[in-house]
């Protein structure tokens, strides 16, 4: 049984990982350990959160309860969940495993397998927010595995999320993501070259976004990154290489369902090419620097 008082371990600590610690840590749970592949980050957040800076994944499954998992793909996530050597599957039994990285859902699913053969429960707790919403526990969570885990995860859903929803079995909530993620992409291309020829054409870009806003054109990124795009202002939220990476996700079940996705492909296209140019660590907003004439491969120097 979960409950505020439960031990919580967080494997991977970015800008995601960090902020969910510190919203359990706020809600009350007893954070006692994190894990990085950067030793110097790890310990600067256990410090901050009186928690223990594990060097070991098989340390961060001994200390907690249940451990919140976010990591970068799938081979980092098949890395901490090996059969072999140094992994949260050794002192797993008995634990639980909240999976929010956004991966291929076969990966989800053979994650949900391994921790069940070592007596531990697996959770799929994908996330369609950002830096802000895991700060203020407003994450939207979209889940998938056995309802039962879903139900014992509830007290720690309920701290990251103001609505938590039950998508069904293991893999599922990770094809709902791609998807999500994959029209998010398609939109936040389509607005930079919107606004990148209304720039072109010498149009008010300000104005173009309030239009926008109040017709067909609007969209979420338009809230969210408009004004970015406008100011090349990339602070990352939801980086380009992540972009590249779930809309490749995407692209991979469209293949599996034998169905051709023409605007997937080439916003994919887009952000691969932000990737090779050396701007995979901007905000995806930075698609606009593909798009603005007179933009390039480099960024202005901050003032």
């Amino acid at each position: 049984m979960i409950t505020t008082s439960s031990k919580i371990g967080v494997v991977g600590i970015g800008r995601m990982g960090a902020n969910i610690a510190r919203r359990l840590k706020e809600k009350g749970f007893p954070v006692v350990a994190v894990y990085d592949t950067r030793a110097e980050a790890a310990q600067t957040l256990a410090a901050e959160l009186g928690a223990e800076a594990a060097k070991s994944l098989a340390r961060v499954a001994e200390l907690a309860e249940a451990i919140i998992t976010v990591v970068t793909d799938d081979a980092a996530m098949r890395k901490i969940y090996a059969v072999k050597g140094d992994s949260l599957l050794q002192n797993a039994c008995g634990k639980l495993f909240i999976n929010c990285a956004t991966i291929t859902p076969k990966v989800h699913i053979d994650m949900e397998r391994l921790a069940g053969q070592r007596g531990a429960q697996s959770l799929e707790a994908c996330m369609a927010s950002s830096i802000t919403q895991a700060c203020q526990g407003a994450l939207f969570l979209m889940c998938g595995g056995a309802k039962e885990a879903f139900d014992v995860a509830r007290p720690i859903l309920n701290a990251m999320s103001q609505s938590p929803r039950y998508i069904g079995s293991a893999g599922d909530a990770a094809k709902v993501k791609a998807l999500v993620n994959m029209v998010m992409n398609i939109n936040t291309a389509g607005l930079a070259e919107g606004l990148g020829l209304g720039h072109a054409l010498g149009l008010d870009l300000a104005l173009l976004r309030e239009v926008f806003s109040q017709t067909g054109a609007n969209s979420r990124v338009l809230e969210t990154d408009g004004m970015d795009m406008q100011n090349r202002e990339h602070e990352c939220y939801f980086s380009a290489a992540h972009a590249a990476k779930d809309s490749g996700i995407a692209l991979s079940l469209a293949k599996t369902a034998r169905l051709n996705l023409p605007l997937a492909k080439a916003a994919r296209q887009q952000y691969d090419r932000m990737v090779r140019l050396g701007l995979g660590e901007l905000d995806k907003s930075g698609i606009a620097e593909l798009t603005f004439r007179g933009r390039g491969k480099k960024m202005p120097a901050k003032k």
